[in-house]
């Protein structure tokens, strides 16, 4: 017997009946051999940690474009606070923290620079539209590792496929619409507590929000504070779930109601607010001219993306959105500077 034998079969022994087994993965899309050490969705945990689309994450807006103060969060940041939540709620209902925490460390692989702002730019001028969810999977089935992908389980494939709720439903709705685990259920939820709590703590920190603005019956509900939002809501889920009478998670209708109203109260008063609002019009307009020349000029193309451009026009304009999607902000910004604004001449060229 190796470690990753090992390893799973004290999985059977710790975990409730209900949870994702390393052994009964439903496999990958390319057939591989088994890691003699790790697990499955433990060897996923480690492909997404060291790929670089999760490196990039740590120069993508969260909310805040490039701010100044140390302490706002970024893609980076908000990706390990759902990781934290999740494995949280994972480890205390007995289901595989490997495969939560995998599905958690991917799920917004495939986000713009600059947030949303960059995203609805590249569903208006994608035909089609543009999802993140569908970009994230789209990272780690074909961009990843040179174009192969990271051939990732099912589940954790599924996970990050199936964690975006837009301002639907968290729990509640149609089953379809959840991920086949509970662990990518888990995922969905930490994803939303997440953001809508450090949103918050952002906007108070940057003065775009006051306490006082926010509706006494959610603070009520809620929680006047990071710790206090977070520490409430997981123990709701813990108290609403009962995995040995329904193989799913939930979350009361009290606090699912809450959190889906403080989201639709950040969405109108931070992520539309013109302090945060009227830079990402400038960010926009960016990457609306960047695709637009990497369309058209094909030296530009072949510089930045290393190859020639090849095939149909939808083809370029599919290999455009999934470099524009992938650029990080800092990036786009300085790209943009180098085309379009004067460089200080080379002194070397300087002749006296």
């Amino acid at each position: 017997m190796n470690i990753r034998q090992m390893l799973e079969r004290q999985e059977h022994q710790l975990l409730h009946p209900a949870a994702a087994f390393s052994d009964r993965s439903r496999g990958r899309r390319h057939p591989a051999r088994p890691c003699p050490v790790r697990p499955a969705f433990q060897h996923d945990r480690d492909k997404i940690l060291h790929c670089k689309s999760f490196r990039r994450l740590l120069h993508k807006t969260q909310v805040f474009l490039a701010p100044r103060g140390d302490h706002y969060r970024t893609r980076m940041t908000h990706t390990l606070e759902v990781s934290q939540i999740a494995r949280t709620l994972a480890r205390a209902l007995r289901l595989n923290e490997q495969l939560t925490e995998a599905i958690a460390l991917g799920h917004d692989l495939g986000h713009t620079p600059f947030g949303h702002a960059g995203e609805a730019v590249l569903a208006r001028l994608m035909p089609g539209g543009f999802r993140h969810v569908e970009q994230s999977v789209r990272v780690v089935e074909e961009l990843e590792n040179g174009g192969q992908g990271l051939n990732l389980t099912r589940e954790v494939v599924d996970g990050i496929a199936r964690h975006s709720k837009g301002r639907g439903h968290i729990v509640r709705g149609a089953a379809e619409r959840l991920p086949l685990t509970l662990e990518g259920q888990l995922v969905r939820i930490a994803d939303i507590v997440a953001y809508v709590n450090h949103d918050t703590d952002d906007a108070l920190r940057g003065e775009v929000l006051r306490l006082s603005d926010i509706p006494r019956p959610l603070l009520k509900t809620l929680g006047r504070t990071h710790s206090q939002r977070i520490a409430r809501a997981v123990k709701d889920v813990l108290a609403s779930t009962n995995l040995d009478r329904e193989p799913r998670v939930r979350m009361s209708a009290e606090m699912e109601q809450a959190i889906a109203e403080m989201r639709d109260f950040l969405w109108e008063n931070v992520y539309d607010n013109p302090t945060v609002h009227d830079e990402f019009i400038k960010c926009q307009r960016m990457l609306e001219e960047l695709f637009g020349l990497l369309l058209e000029r094909d030296e530009l193309y072949r510089q930045l993306l290393g190859h020639a451009p090849d095939g149909s026009r939808e083809r370029r304009r599919r290999a455009v959105c999934d470099f524009v999607a992938g650029m990080t902000d800092r990036y786009a910004i300085g790209l943009f500077e180098r085309i379009y604004l004067p460089q200080p001449w080379p002194l070397e060229m300087i002749r006296v």
